[in-house]
């Protein structure tokens, strides 16, 4: 898988998604990444969840058995529909929506934590400063935002594009206190072990 394009325009998702579900996409390992499991065990997932870009809903059904509340947003309904069907056959009330993730002020809500599990690494430069926007208009102050998201660290050229520590800090300069960046694992079908990866957590400081 050569590295995923920028999405056209907002809310229209890019056909190489769309592709990858007519059958098992890279990412769809049919469990939550070990990062955020690692994060709800140190108490570090709180409150109203959501997930943004949830792909087939595995860390957003997660969350919902660890008793949170939690909503779940992807732009590709052939992934949603997944997500709904597992969500249905779990017994878990999780809530989840065909959505374009530069638009989470048209939600209607806040909520106490966001997951970004592979989407952040997805956007081009004009498109991330939207996304971080987007973002800000979705948590409550003092919420905290988790991505994980591709290393620089990885080598080869399957895959996202790589990001940087610094990519990230300067990303949420403002509004935004990036708390802590390490390094993960980021579970795929085309990457045994795992790809290397970067989990950041970082707090919404701004209002």
């Amino acid at each position: 898988m050569s590295e995923k394009p920028t999405t056209p325009h907002p809310g229209v998702p890019s056909q190489l998604f769309v592709e990858a579900y007519q059958g098992t996409p890279p990412w769809d390992v049919g469990a939550p990444q070990a990062a955020f499991v690692a994060l709800a065990d140190a108490g570090l997932i709180r409150g109203d969840v959501l997930d943004v870009g949830c792909g087939p809903g595995d860390n957003a059904l997660f969350c919902a058995e660890r008793g949170h509340a939690v909503w779940g947003v992807d732009l590709v309904p052939e992934a949603i529909a997944r997500a709904q069907a597992k969500a249905q056959a779990r017994g878990l009330d999780v809530r989840f929506l065909v959505h374009d993730a530069l638009n989470l002020a048209a939600l209607g809500r806040r909520f106490d934590t966001l997951l970004d599990s592979g989407l952040f690494h997805v956007f081009g430069d004009r498109d991330r400063v939207l996304y971080v926007r987007s973002l800000a208009d979705a948590i409550h102050p003092g919420g905290r935002l988790h991505i994980l998201c591709f290393s620089d660290e990885e080598t080869g050229d399957q895959g996202p594009r790589r990001i940087t520590q610094a990519e990230l800090r300067e990303a949420f300069r403002d509004g935004w206190t990036v708390r802590e960046i390490r390094p993960a694992r980021f579970a795929s079908h085309i990457h045994p072990g795992g790809a290397r990866a970067w989990c950041a957590t970082i707090e919404r400081t701004g209002a």
